[in-house]
């Protein structure tokens, strides 16, 4: 099934409000340190396998189109198999996740690391199995720039 969405439509929340409303939606806190908050349950959740949360950084807007959010993923959480029309950069903050394009092996990333997504390219990304990840998603080439949403990543393919 494929689905075209724009991309982060959501509005950006209040860091005490975002971290509260992750903790009430949940109960889970992130174990990993980071400088932005957590924020509250990922309202993309239906292109997710697990729990995710967004805090919005940049909305999407006229003057700077950039949108940027901060994606806290709980273990074993990650995107369904999707593709940005623009392309997409992820800032690695926190912890240890995985990164798939697809035809590809799996790539492990870590804080620190910076993975760069070409136009088009289907791929997907997310925790390690056992532990949280935090990044910054960019969204490139915007106001152009939308995210098809395609199948989930089969557990195969994750492990």
């Amino acid at each position: 099934m494929r689905r075209i969405i724009p991309l982060f439509l959501c509005a950006a929340l209040s860091a005490g409000a975002a971290s509260t409303l992750a903790a009430e939606a949940t109960g889970k806190t992130a174990p990993i340190d980071t400088v932005f908050p957590q924020g509250p349950v990922n309202p993309y959740s239906q292109f997710f396998t697990g729990t995710s949360y967004l805090t919005m950084l940049s909305n999407n807007d006229d003057t700077f189109n950039a949108p940027i959010g901060n994606v806290t993923f709980e273990p074993g959480t990650r995107t369904f198999w999707h593709k940005h029309s623009g392309g997409q950069i992820l800032l690695i903050l926190a912890g240890e996740g995985r990164y798939c394009e697809r035809g590809k092996e799996v790539q492990i990333i870590k804080k620190g690391d910076v993975v760069r997504i070409a136009p088009n390219v289907e791929h997907w990304h997310g925790a390690g199995p056992d532990t949280w990840m935090t990044h910054i998603s960019v969204e490139t080439n915007v106001p152009n720039n939308q995210a098809t949403w395609l199948e989930p990543v089969a557990d195969a393919e994750y492990r």
